[in-house]
């Protein structure tokens, strides 16, 4: 793509009142955006509205600016970074069979995927989940990200707190260095910069190894309204999305219900009946989502192989982390795998405040146990692999 036609793209995408189905009805139309612009008022008016095809007469004021700065963005790594319009070889199949697939797509990462293509749907996965995770729930986004990434599988978030990230980590982590890709990150903002700001270093190792992507022109701000838009390109990406931990109000189920409206597969993990970021996932289990306790249960539904190596791979017989619970069973069996408060554990076992705030100090040192807001306990699985 040069200059012209790169210009010509981002007007049509920053045209006033033209969105993505004006845009795909005007390119289907006179073809190239060029030509669109070519055409008379009276021509225009004849595929959109009067107002629209006026809009269209104008360039955008910021459009020379615009034009300028995505050029530079791009000719600064033009291996890594990629401008891909509605129809280019280089663009998502997965996303042309969605409602509403953007008119651009911005991409920044693995130089080889474009080479090689995007992964299929079929080979992705998206995991996604509350931005306020429980520590159990940090810990199941990870395991299940790795295991689904040394399954040859990619693993599509959206690069926000909690879920999201533990998924990017946990993929990146199961990555074998020689394969595909295995994460791809959608973000709601332009790809010239990073939201949130503490994920600077999780962007940069995405991008080494994966793709983050947006629809959003370079300098979008994180506007609230974008992250919801942008759940359904998570969902479009991935022929399954796994819901690790969600609320019953949550952009997670938005991304279920996009999911579903595709025709893809929805995966829920379970959880306490008591936490409030369980409620989201039953919810989806009792309207047919399906239930998962392990990888195994998602290849299934998807009918994908595993990996041959898939031994190295399986839930190990003895937790990592058993052998510091069994110094203390009776802390364990009074701590379950619910958050306890402090309170609740000095009822079931009887000790002292003292001796017990010391027993969990030592345990939460050790990392077998994570500490919550509004004083309470709940036990790490991070030595669990699923």
């Amino acid at each position: 793509m040069d200059l012209p036609e790169l210009r010509s793209w981002l007007r049509l995408q920053r045209t006033p009142a033209v969105g993505n189905v004006s845009a795909r009805a005007l390119l289907s139309a006179f073809g190239l955006p060029e030509q669109v612009f070519a055409q008379s008022l009276h021509t225009l008016s004849e595929v959109v509205h009067e107002r629209q095809a006026r809009a269209l007469l104008h360039p955008p004021p910021d459009l020379d600016t615009l034009s300028a700065q995505t050029w530079q963005w791009l000719q600064a790594d033009l291996a890594h970074r990629r401008v891909l319009p509605l129809g280019d070889r280089s663009y998502p199949g997965a996303l042309l069979d969605i409602e509403d697939p953007p008119l651009l797509l911005y991409a920044m990462g693995y130089g080889p995927v474009w080479e090689r293509g995007w992964p299929s749907a079929r080979r992705c996965v998206a995991v996604v989940g509350s931005r306020n995770p429980t520590p159990q729930g940090s810990d199941n986004a990870f395991a299940f990200a790795q295991a689904l990434a040394q399954e040859g599988l990619t693993v599509v978030s959206g690069m926000a707190l909690g879920v999201d990230a533990a998924a990017h980590r946990g993929a990146l982590a199961g990555a074998d260095p020689e394969g595909g890709v295995p994460t791809i990150a959608v973000v709601g903002t332009g790809l010239d910069r990073v939201y949130p700001s503490q994920h600077h270093t999780l962007a940069q190792h995405i991008a080494q190894r994966g793709v983050i992507l947006s629809e959003y022109a370079l300098g979008t701000a994180p506007l609230a309204a974008h992250f919801p838009r942008r759940n359904r390109l998570i969902s479009g990406l991935a022929q399954g999305t796994l819901v690790v931990e969600a609320a019953l109000k949550s952009g997670s189920l938005i991304t279920a219900e996009q999911a579903l409206e595709q025709g893809r597969d929805v995966f829920a993990i379970p959880g306490s009946i008591h936490s409030t970021q369980s409620r989201g996932c039953h919810a989806l289990i009792k309207q047919g989502a399906h239930l998962v306790e392990n990888v195994q249960d998602i290849l299934d539904v998807l009918d994908i192989a595993p990996a041959a190596d898939r031994g190295a791979h399986a839930l190990p017989e003895v937790d990592p982390l058993q052998a510091l619970w069994d110094q203390d069973p009776a802390l364990r069996d009074a701590l379950g795998f619910e958050p306890s408060s402090l309170e609740a554990l000095h009822a079931r076992t009887g000790r002292s405040t003292a001796q017990l705030q010391a027993d969990l100090m030592t345990l939460e040192l050790q990392g077998a146990l994570a500490r919550l807001a509004g004083g309470q306990f709940q036990r790490s699985a991070k030595g669990h692999q699923f």
